[in-house]
């Protein structure tokens, strides 16, 4: 009993020289951060009110996580809210997105789009023995057209402002599914090519993967490239929408050495590319630059642009018939003012460009007044995670629809906005390793392929409920938008009106 009682006095011994410590050390610390916060002249709050003032930056920082998790409303955050992004977790793993009681979704908000069901939709024997009208691109201009397996695909994200891991399980997720991947402007990696999927390849401002030293066009790496027989198209980028103006932005801490043999860079150096093609200054030129790409490549080529000014747009259509209806580009991507990025100026992301809704159906008619829309495929993409998204797309004009951040949704992203740190918790967007090991391509890779399936099959639904077998035969009068007093419109008149 003696024993137990000493071993108890020298426990309580330990325990109060051990609070005794505790205590001593966090007054040393409050008083370091006080003499630290009275003598700097940096922040205003922390002088005024050293040690206190710095729950102020804490709470801030933590702020977006309470709004994310527990105050903003299922349909209230932006850029992309907890119903848009709970739909594609649960379409990635296959578990039942059926909803229950009634929608949550106010149907008054001005210009959100739906849709009209049709009074005859098609049975299940007639839809089973439909066949899709294939989207080919390039049937009159190319030797080698391109047939697209899939009216959904993965738009561009380049190895660099993503992960290995990422592009790894996005091309097994692509190849799975049957849907095309974009390289994006940084150039064709190791990672692009873990699976024999369709790839599109993007050439940048700075011609990642296809410059020379200047940074010109290299028409011998062109040539290698059109070899591969995975890379179906070119896509020329002119701008993107979250930076419409600006070249793309990748700091030097992602510049690793895989990335700088890719793109054909310094390693660790800030990879930032011109603000538009050096020598494409007008619509004339902008011609001569597909028609050198495709005429090198010997397979469909295209642009991509956010709409703002529209003038240039219908002196490229006159510069088109001008020389010939073969030298107009065999696609155009449409980007949207909302569209995503890792990083780009909040000035630009948040004020400049025409989103997709709204230019979409401008491009769609300049190309059928100039008489060149059966020539010139229309993609579309930007902040279409959904399947009503896509469907409206498809209403407003699209030919086919990608989307870029509902596959980064698919691979586990949670809209942490640390895409431009390096520090991207579910090692989507970092090349961080340590970050990266909590990424696993091949797991990730089945619910890429999920997605996209169950983006098609859903819509699919739409188009039936709207009594057509085919998505791609959906127009105008498929559907309506809210207007500015909160009433239906019919979504034709508002576009011819």
């Amino acid at each position: 009993m003696e024993n137990l009682l000493a071993l108890l006095d020298t426990v309580l011994d330990v325990t109060v020289m051990t609070l005794a410590l505790l205590i001593l050390l966090g007054l040393l610390t409050v008083a370091v951060l006080y003499v630290i916060d009275v003598t700097q002249n940096t922040q205003a709050i922390r002088k005024n009110y050293p040690v206190i003032g710095r729950l102020r930056y804490v709470f801030e920082h933590l702020g977006v996580f309470f709004r994310q998790y527990f105050f903003a409303m299922d349909r209230e955050e932006l850029p992309f809210n907890r119903a848009q992004r709970t739909w594609v977790a649960r379409a990635a793993k296959r578990i039942d997105s059926t909803v229950a009681f009634g929608s949550t979704k106010p149907l008054n908000r001005p210009g959100d789009i739906f849709f009209l069901n049709g009074a005859f939709p098609p049975t299940a024997e007639e839809i089973q023995a439909h066949t899709p009208t294939p989207v080919i691109f390039g049937e009159a201009s190319v030797a080698r057209p391109y047939t697209a397996p899939s009216l959904f695909n993965i738009s561009a994200m380049s190895y660099g402002a993503l992960s290995g891991p990422a592009i790894s399980a996005l091309s097994q997720g692509a190849y799975q599914s049957g849907i095309w991947l974009n390289t994006g402007e940084g150039g064709l990696s190791p990672f692009h090519r873990q699976a024999p999927c369709d790839l599109i390849f993007q050439i940048g401002t700075a011609k990642y993967g296809v410059r020379d030293e200047q940074g010109r066009l290299d028409a011998s790496k062109l040539t290698e490239l059109a070899a591969i027989p995975e890379i179906k198209m070119f896509e020329i980028k002119l701008s993107q929408g979250a930076k419409p103006g600006k070249g793309g932005i990748l700091p030097g801490e992602k510049v690793t050495e895989v990335i700088a043999s890719t793109r054909g860079i310094p390693a660790g150096q800030d990879s930032i590319s011109p603000n538009r093609h050096p020598e494409v200054t007008s619509v004339e030129s902008l011609l001569d630059l597909i028609a050198t790409v495709r005429d090198v490549s010997k397979k469909p080529t295209g642009i991509k642009f956010v709409l703002g000014q529209t003038q240039w747009l219908d002196d490229f259509c006159a510069a088109i018939h001008s020389r010939g209806i073969d030298s107009a580009p065999d696609f155009i991507t449409l980007d949207s003012a909302d569209g995503g990025t890792g990083a780009a100026p909040q000035g630009l992301m948040d004020n400049m460009g025409l989103p997709v809704a709204a230019s979409l159906p401008l491009v769609d008619a300049a190309l059928r007044q100039a008489g060149l829309r059966d020539r010139i495929r229309l993609i579309a993409t930007g902040k279409m995670v959904n399947p009503a998204g896509m469907a409206a797309a498809l209403c407003l004009g699209a030919d086919v629809v990608c989307s870029a951040r509902g596959f980064m949704f698919a691979l586990g992203c949670i809209q942490a906005l640390q895409c431009n740190e390096n520090t991207c918790p579910t090692g989507i967007t970092t090349h961080d390793p340590k970050l990266q090991k909590g990424l696993n391509p091949t797991l990730k890779a089945t619910r890429v392929a999920n997605y996209a399936d169950s983006m098609k099959e859903e819509v699919d639904l739409i188009a039936h409920s709207c009594g057509i077998l085919d998505p791609g035969n959906f127009d105008p009068t498929h559907a309506f938008i809210i207007n500015d007093e909160g009433r239906p419109e019919g979504l034709g008149a508002k576009l011819t009106g």
